[in-house]
């Protein structure tokens, strides 16, 4: 074989071009190699120029002009040969990485497919307006009240009567009175809201007689909504000054929804979910959906290789019976673990900033690096799994909500039974925002909100959004079952992934005591765990945690197996076991030793 040292071109413009090549010895023709993909050096055509040829044998060397300097050249394709070896195992790609290439053609849900609900439109009557603002005026004046100026802004549920009173009024005076102006103007119940922010008013909520149906539809047409920088945007509903009301889930972290039946919970959690829907890619979220009454969300299923996250032996992608339930939230933690050990080897502090090193291929895949999805938990009546099971669910979830906001697990969770033992101190103080929907008492508003005003709500979506010490009034946007039918549907008939995304293996201290230690009796996975251990020489059990997606007792059990067959060395306490076996062809032969 003949090897090329190099091309001698005559023309300055092409004296970069140096490629390689390699001349077949049946018909001594000389072909082109291209510059490996990774290299530095690009292809470049190259035109015939004169050849200079070094030879193995003495015969077959030919004469080389005087004017070239061989060894220069050698040099230069000895260069050339350092750039065109391929990437190491432990080097990082410099091509940015795009989530969601592998369902490329994925098509986000149209607003065609949901509904704009006929409703009363914003608009009263001005002389009536008139008449409560006279009567209002002239019964704080009864009271030694001045008013100075009166305001009317017209919201879907309510009517926001804004008051400036005179100097030296005591808001709290005006509070008191309550009841007698209700009594004036001939209406059951008013609400003063002590101080409107960012108008200085005291402002008197009045309940319209026909209220108006907020439509998911206008919500999420909105700029508000279409045009924003949030993670995960949720369109909740409107103000009662009838503007639209739109929060990212990422500040909150997680959501408490609590009120009586048939006030609008589902409906809230159905408009929460569209809203993503209509925002994200399947490779940027995956829902966890937990109902103990099988109906409220199961018309989810069909979006199941697409958005849906579950355990690998779980059936129904909607957990609903108590084991699996408490599987997912232990599975949940694994993977909360897992992923902390991931920011904890990037070098960063959230999601967000682990993603982003991850896109612009700053981590390497081989060492158990990926992309992480947000993780939306849902559980649709809480209140079943706390009487049933009681602290074995509410201690995995509450580790969730104390520790999982900066690796991109949030929780959403509803009950219709607002009472201490189910809305716990615990739970409260990890779900800094709440919504509360017409509750039977005041005791009930402040278990949810701990302060006083659902039991004054009108229902059907009228509720209080209560956020970090501030409530907020809004009529919740609202979505029939037909329409997220057909957002779903619209979703499930395209090309989605092989299966859904699996959640870690969660195995029980009970039924792990329960399987007795066998060689013969070894875990599927083991053989697969020994390769991954023998390839990386480290024998760490977070390696098999978070290449592999275990749990962490069946990666410590797999961790024992490999002890016990030879591959690994015993325990160090912290410090990774050492590695026996070194290649893997020794790993082969010991495999087929041990069966």
């Amino acid at each position: 074989m003949i090897s090329l040292l190099g091309k001698l071109f005559k023309n300055k413009k092409h004296k970069e071009a140096l490629t390689t090549e390699s001349i077949d010895n049946n018909n001594n023709k000389s072909r082109v190699t291209p510059v490996a993909k990774n290299s530095r050096l690009k292809y470049q055509p190259v035109v015939e120029q004169e050849v200079i040829l070094l030879a193995q044998d003495k015969d077959e060397i030919k004469k080389v002009p005087a004017t070239i300097d061989v060894a220069r050249l050698q040099q230069e394709v000895m260069n050339i040969q350092k750039f065109q070896k391929p990437i190491e195992d432990d080097q990082i790609s410099n091509e940015p990485y795009e989530p969601t290439l592998e369902l490329g053609y994925y098509r986000y849900p149209s607003l065609d497919l949901l509904e704009l609900h006929p409703s009363e439109k914003l608009i009263r009557d001005p002389k009536e307006l008139e008449l409560i603002s006279t009567q209002i005026r002239s019964t704080l004046k009864s009271y030694n009240i001045d008013v100075l100026k009166i305001s009317v802004q017209i919201g879907p549920t309510v009517t926001i009567y804004e008051i400036v009173p005179a100097t030296g009024v005591r808001v709290s005076k005006i509070k008191n009175l309550e009841r007698e102006i209700a009594l004036n103007l001939a209406v059951d119940t008013i609400k003063v809201v002590a101080l409107l922010p960012g108008n200085g008013a005291v402002g008197i909520e009045i309940s319209n007689y026909k209220k108006v149906i907020v439509s998911l539809k206008s919500l999420l047409s909105s700029e508000v909504f279409q045009y924003n920088d949030y993670s995960l945007p949720i369109a909740l509903g409107k103000r009662m000054d009838g503007n639209n009301f739109v929060i990212d889930i990422t500040s909150l972290p997680h959501l408490l929804i609590a009120g009586s039946t048939g006030q609008g919970k589902s409906v809230c959690i159905d408009a929460i979910l569209l809203s993503l829907l209509y925002k994200k890619h399947p490779s940027q979220l995956k829902f966890v959906l937990i109902d103990p009454r099988k109906i409220d969300l199961s018309i989810y299923k069909t979006i199941e290789l697409h958005f849906l996250a579950k355990l690998a032996y779980q059936q129904d992608p909607v957990a609903s019976d108590t084991r699996t339930v408490m599987h997912t939230l232990n599975a949940l933690c694994i993977e909360m673990d897992n992923r902390y050990d991931l920011l904890k080897e990037a070098g960063v502090r959230n999601i967000k900033e682990y993603n982003e090193k991850f896109t612009r291929s700053k981590l390497n895949p081989k060492k158990g690096h990926q992309y992480l999805p947000f993780i939306i938990v849902v559980i649709s009546e809480f209140a079943d799994y706390i009487s049933t099971s009681g602290k074995d669910i509410e201690a995995p979830l509450t580790r969730l909500a104390q520790l999982s906001r900066a690796i991109g697990i949030h929780l959403i969770i509803s009950t219709q039974r607002p009472t201490r033992n189910i809305i716990t101190g615990t739970i409260k103080a990890n779900f800094n925002a709440r919504i509360a929907f017409s509750v039977p008492s005041q005791v009930d508003s402040r278990i949810i909100l701990d302060v006083e005003g659902a039991e004054t709500l009108k229902g059907k979506g009228d509720m209080l959004f209560y956020n970090h010490g501030e409530v907020t009034h809004l009529q919740c946007a609202f979505v029939d079952t037909q329409e997220v039918e057909c957002v779903t549907e619209f979703i499930g008939e395209q090309r989605g992934y092989l299966q859904a995304f699996q959640l870690p293996e969660y195995i029980s201290e009970s039924d792990l005591r329960t399987k007795n230690f066998d060689l013969n009796e070894k875990d599927p996975l083991f053989e697969d765990a020994a390769r991954l251990i023998v390839q990386n020489q480290i024998g760490s059990t977070s390696l098999l945690q978070r290449t592999m997606k275990l749990g962490y007792n069946r990666s410590g059990r797999l961790m024992d197996q490999l002890e016990a067959a030879g591959i690994v060395g015993p325990d160090h306490g912290s410090k990774v076991r050492d590695v026996l076996i070194k290649t893997e062809s020794d790993l082969n032969q010991h495999l087929m030793n041990l069966n």
